[in-house]
């Protein structure tokens, strides 16, 4: 099936940047683009759609998600991250069973579906009702079972989540046509042991060549920082790297409280730091030095977090907040323009999730395109497209989700997902998990 985008505004990626096509074509060859311009193409197409008034842009990429946190969604409001956890998200997390994953991960592809997400980055328990899930719906999603070990004196080979991790991979990596892939995963440094984490390391070690990478948090609180260099005499990054576990590409989340050392040891290892602003803002976490990462040419991403910790799975958000939020605190509005925000929402997220193949518009690269309405009055007048991206454009100024090539998502429409039962579903999870709230 071949499509022609015609007359649109088109953000594309050219000679390394962003140049903005007006009135243009953007052609797809299944689910690739085939062509990108100005004039109408020569080559007939199956069918045409009319486009004017809307921009087209790159699917966004959200780094660092817990989708079935939805459920979940601003509980514990106002406390720090240790409190939060262990007061109010464990104790509704332990009443979640297998039909509470499932409703929370249908929520938060409606969510993120509308706002322009085309691929995703989780981190949760019971990944394979996601994968699940993405059969029908048909986003692009890298997830793990991530390991966790609180009883010190476990011998490492009985570690079950070790064992489901390993298994998640050889079953479901690479599958619906290479849109999911599984993730390696350690939750933190505070939540594992030596013995269990150096053991995952050398299971996971010849995975490298099959594509494997690793998802963890890292440094997101000073209190977590601090204690891992009292607890080990290293701090999280160089623990990490002490166990192996940077012997495969990490995505880090966080990383609020890096220390220059770490960030060489990122440098190092090819670590791609993810910033989640809004989150570690709410939490009182601080703010991730993204100007020092990007100027040691880390390769930063963005990620929404958990809709706990967030209260959302809005990546146009995250861009404002992660492009005012530095230059106002560091008090110089040129640290980050808004192509370098745009980048860590696309192409960095891209590169980090393992896709070499997707994060921009250029011929060749799959069709992951989003239309944002620009005949709205918050973004008018537009005279340069991204800028207004990033500091003007909302989430509901989405109009269209295109994954290779197909659209699941057009006008308040979802079209592989059915929303009515979605939100029933999660209704009925709530119910049960909170009593009838």
């Amino acid at each position: 099936m071949r499509l022609l985008l015609k007359n649109a505004d088109i953000l594309a990626w050219q000679d390394k940047r962003y140049k903005t096509i007006r009135g243009g074509f953007l052609g797809i060859d299944g689910d690739t683009i085939d062509y990108i311009g100005e004039a109408k193409p020569e080559a007939a197409y199956d069918s045409e759609k009319d486009m004017r008034g809307k921009l087209l842009i790159p699917g966004l990429i959200d780094c660092h998600c817990h989708a079935a946190m939805t459920l979940l969604r601003g509980i514990g409001s106002d406390l720090p991250l240790d409190r939060w956890l262990y007061e109010a998200v464990f104790p509704v997390e332990d009443r979640m069973k297998t039909d509470d994953f499932i409703a929370g991960n249908e929520l938060a592809v409606l969510e993120l579906l509308a706002s322009g997400v085309t691929s995703f980055s989780d981190m949760y328990m019971e990944p394979a009702t996601l994968i699940e899930l993405n059969e029908q719906v048909g986003m692009k999603v890298n997830l793990t079972r991530v390991v966790q070990a609180f009883d010190p004196s476990e011998p490492p080979e009985q570690n079950f989540r070790v064992k489901e991790s390993l298994a998640l991979f050889d079953q479901f990596h690479g599958v619906q046509d290479g849109r999911v892939r599984v993730d390696f995963g350690v939750h933190a440094e505070y939540t594992t042991n030596d013995a269990v984490t150096r053991y995952y390391a050398d299971q996971i070690r010849p995975y490298r060549e099959k594509g494997a990478r690793v998802q963890l948090h890292l440094s997101e609180t000073r209190k977590e920082h601090e204690e891992c260099v009292a607890r080990h005499g290293l701090t999280p990054a160089a623990w990490f790297e002490s166990m192996g576990i940077f012997d495969l590409p990490a995505a880090a989340a966080h990383c609020v409280w890096c220390t220059h050392g770490d960030l060489d040891i990122l440098k190092t290892h090819g670590v791609s730091p993810i910033h989640n602003p809004t989150s570690n803002l709410k939490l009182g976490s601080g703010f991730a030095p993204v100007p020092e990462m990007l100027e040691r040419g880390l390769n930063v991403a963005l990620g929404t977090d958990g809709a706990a910790s967030n209260n959302n799975l809005n990546m146009f958000e995250e861009m404002h907040i992660a492009a005012i939020g530095i230059n106002g605190y560091l008090m110089d509005p040129e640290l980050m323009p808004p192509s370098a925000i745009l980048r860590m929402a696309t192409l960095n997220g891209a590169r980090l999730q393992g896709r070499e193949d997707t994060g921009c518009l250029a011929v060749g690269m799959k069709a992951d395109v989003v239309a944002i309405d620009m005949d709205r009055p918050h973004l008018y007048p537009a005279f340069e497209p991204l800028p207004m991206l990033v500091y003007s454009a909302q989430a509901s100024d989405v109009v269209m989700t295109m994954v290779d090539g197909k659209i699941l998502y057009e006008n308040g429409e979802y079209l592989t997902i059915d929303r009515d039962k979605a939100l029933y579903d999660a209704k009925k999870a709530v119910e049960r998990l909170y009593g009838g709230h």
